[in-house]
């Protein structure tokens, strides 16, 4: 438990180094333009966004059964592990935004450009949130259209994030559980597809940055455990014999 542990801290601190500077920075969003970068972007978000999610969510898994090669009985348990991680994450999400009751930033900037009271906005059901995010924003011109959209379809709370939470929480099971197996390139890629998603929310105007590092955080509580169940349940995580020859190969032929 204590090695999980700590490989997976190792990730939570790589993940964090990103928001915790921008907050310490004093960075404040503000609406840009509608250049290529934020586009990618915005596409980076979509990967989670569902029904995206759920595809992203299938593949992840079916590399992660591959790359630890379990028996099929093993290999269905740990999909189940997998999921429950997720959506543990999701539902405790979900839980203390109701209780936080955070406002999204592009909101207090609706508050201080359209004169939306952000009490008010939150007092009224998503659909009629939607239908006035629509409405205020039909002729700003310097948002573009593709975000006007994606702020109708996201008008909840903001702490924390659920999308640092399903990327961060891919990228830490795949520190936890990958790397006895050495796939460092599979870690590596979702470190970085995980960190691209969190500037994405900050740069969208969805989240602030202690919403990701509070959604690293509680990541990394549920990978390690989940982690450790896997363990338990599914059989070690280190390779078989006949697989650390394979590792070795690839090892090698990568330096």
């Amino acid at each position: 438990m204590l090695a999980i542990a700590r490989r997976t801290a190792l990730g939570a601190l790589l993940l964090l180094i990103m928001p915790l500077s921008t907050w310490v920075s004093g960075w404040q969003w503000q609406p840009g333009d509608s250049s290529l970068w934020l586009k990618f972007l915005f596409w980076m978000t979509e990967t989670v966004t569902q029904p995206w999610g759920i595809i992203t969510h299938v593949l992840l898994c079916a590399w992660f059964l591959w790359c630890l090669r379990f028996r099929l009985k093993a290999a269905l348990t740990l999909f189940a592990i997998l999921g429950m991680a997720i959506m543990l994450g999701q539902g405790s999400k979900s839980l203390i935004k109701e209780q936080v009751q955070e406002p999204r930033p592009f909101v207090i900037w609706l508050e201080k450009t359209h004169a939306i009271p952000v009490d008010e906005f939150y007092t009224l059901k998503r659909k009629e949130r939607s239908a006035l995010v629509k409405a205020q924003l039909q002729h700003e011109t310097k948002i573009p259209g593709w975000l006007r959209r994606h702020w109708q379809k996201e008008t909840g709370f903001a702490f924390p994030s659920g999308h640092t939470m399903f990327a961060a929480s891919w990228a830490l099971l795949g520190v936890g559980l990958l790397w006895p197996r050495r796939r460092t390139w599979t870690i590596a890629l979702l470190l970085v597809w995980a960190t691209g998603v969190m500037g994405s929310r900050m740069l969208l105007g969805m989240h602030w940055p202690r919403d990701l590092a509070v959604a690293t955080l509680i990541s990394w509580l549920l990978v390690t455990l989940a982690t450790w169940l896997a363990q338990r349940l599914c059989g070690p995580l280190t390779p078989p014999v006949e697989e650390k020859v394979e590792i070795d190969k690839r090892e090698y032929d990568d330096s």
